[in-house]
């Protein structure tokens, strides 16, 4: 299986914006808590039996105020950072003035032009994502054609196929319903993966602090770059269950 992880430059205000509008996060610090979360999720991927395709965005596809620089350069240096110079990585540009036609324009064309077998579509900000659940999701392709991990709030954290759906506003809210959907549409099996949060919403940073906490408490790996910055910054879980900070 290819295994895509989108990837945007980690500019402030850019990257998990809304996790910076809703939660006692800064812009800058969001943007840092994202490379940390791209770096665990390509090394999941890099352990595991997939081939890691980083997906960039560029200058035309980035918001205005936002194209500045070189995306590509900084998405590079972003991944090679977590994985290392050597690391095993192919990196693509983005096509498509949405989200839902860059992947689907990925997906169609690792399918239909480059004979793929398989494709998975790996969010970057789900940290707690291992090589367990990439390479489960690897075989479940085997058997349905359409393979979709949920997530927070409807949200997916991976989406995988075997064969192409019809990607036009497929990753519409709610994403999860609307891709099995379209799978089923299209007269395709539609599987699932075991549920992850990502970290894009205070809620979801919450369910991924309490998971780290957890893999750390039961001395599992995973999640290493993620849980280094969250202890950093002081934040943790309340007992209401909301994002607190130290």
């Amino acid at each position: 299986m290819i295994v895509v992880v989108p990837v945007d430059p980690p500019r402030d205000g850019l990257v998990l914006p809304t996790l910076s509008a809703q939660s006692p996060l800064t812009d800058p610090e969001a943007a840092t808590l994202y490379e940390a979360a791209v770096a665990d999720v390509c090394r999941a991927v890099a352990a595991s039996g997939g081939d890691l395709l980083v997906n960039y965005r560029d200058a035309e596809t980035l918001p205005d105020g936002r194209a500045h620089g070189d995306p590509e350069a900084d998405v590079r240096a972003l991944v090679r950072d977590g994985l290392g110079e050597d690391a095993d990585v192919r990196f693509e540009r983005q096509v498509g003035s949405t989200r839902s036609a860059r992947v689907g324009n990925t997906v169609s064309h690792l399918l239909e032009q480059e004979g793929a077998q398989s494709v998975g579509v790996l969010e970057p900000a789900a940290p707690l994502v291992a090589r367990t659940e990439i390479d489960g999701a690897a075989m479940s392709l085997r058997r349905d054609d359409v393979v979709l991990g949920p997530s927070t709030g409807g949200c997916v954290y991976f989406a995988g196929f075997s064969d192409p759906i019809d990607f036009a506003d497929a990753y519409a809210a709610p994403e999860l319903s609307t891709l099995a959907r379209r799978g089923a549409d299209a007269g395709l099996g539609v599987g699932f993966a075991p549920m992850l949060p990502t970290i894009r919403t205070p809620a979801g940073l919450c369910e991924t602090i309490a998971g780290l906490e957890a893999r750390r408490a039961a001395g599992r790996a995973g999640g290493e770059a993620t849980a280094a910055f969250v202890g950093e910054l002081g934040l943790r879980v309340g007992a209401d269950g909301g994002l607190e900070r130290e």
